[in-house]
């Protein structure tokens, strides 16, 4: 089931699930809140008048350097442990809702946009043995994990937190799409194409089995010892084709409009001002 959150023509807020055609079945219950039983349409079918973020994440975990074709264009070595840091959840926007580039990048045009794939964690997860890894997921969606790079790299005291961290660098959307096997669900997260586009130039072009550890092995890393609470978030990396990397580079400008897609989830777009 691919779900959705949105508001109504009077501004309601309701979960439903995505028709396709602009329009929801609204929901019996949110989804993480009946976790791990599924919710149920109940033919109310509305108009979606604005999408929001699927969720309102209570931790967002982030991997860096996970893809291998994007170690090499970084010039990097294969990480020995995932590369962990963390995003404020106040960055979180809604889809079509503006990228907003900060008044301090430094130098001007620093800001880069990396497609990801964010697993939601559906409960409380803490020494998740590898096999019982998707028994936690409630689900995933597209996330653009902004990024400015002078702040990443150089204003950060050599943590990525503060170029990660800027207000609207954490984009998603534009459904949740629910773990399992059924019609319109996710049952591997490491077959899904992912695509990032700056206007109508494609970035990214990439696959998550590109990974270097997969979506179960960093929950059973990141839950080591640590409570990864129900609704928190993991962005499980990037693939290679960022702006950064170019030569010369392609970086986010005022004006342009950014472009998520990952299969079997969507397209999340966000202009950028």
């Amino acid at each position: 089931m691919r779900v959705v959150r949105f508001i109504d023509e009077f501004s309601q807020v309701h979960v439903g699930k995505d028709l396709g055609d602009g329009k929801a079945d609204v929901l019996d219950a949110d989804p993480l809140r009946c976790f791990p039983e599924k919710p149920k349409p109940t033919g109310r079918v509305v108009a979606i008048a604005g999408r929001l973020a699927p969720l309102s994440p209570l931790n967002i975990f982030c991997i860096g350097m996970n893809y291998k074709s994007h170690v090499e264009e970084m010039g990097g070595t294969l990480p020995e442990y995932p590369v962990v840091f963390m995003k404020p959840t106040r960055c979180v926007t809604s889809p079509f809702m503006p990228i907003r580039l900060p008044k301090v990048q430094q130098p001007k045009g620093e800001v880069d946009q990396e497609a990801e794939l964010a697993v939601v964690i559906g409960k409380d997860a803490k020494d998740v043995p590898l096999e019982e890894a998707f028994d936690y997921v409630l689900g995933y969606t597209c996330a653009n994990d902004v990024s400015a790079r002078w702040w990443q790299k150089h204003g950060g005291g050599g943590q990525f937190i503060r170029g990660k961290g800027f207000d609207t660098f954490c984009p998603l959307g534009p459904v949740l799409t629910l773990h399992g096997d059924g019609e319109d669900e996710i049952a591997d997260p490491q077959a899904l194409g992912i695509k990032g586009s700056l206007d109508d130039q494609l970035m990214q072009d990439g696959h998550t089995s590109d990974m270097i550890f997969s979506v179960a092995e960093l929950i059973t890393f990141l839950s080591q010892d640590t409570t990864l609470p129900a609704g928190s978030i993991i962005l499980t990396g990037t693939p290679p084709g960022v702006g950064w990397a170019r030569e010369p580079k392609v970086l986010m400008e005022s004006g342009m409009i950014s472009r998520i897609e990952i299969e079997k989830i969507g397209r999340l777009e966000n202009p950028i001002v």
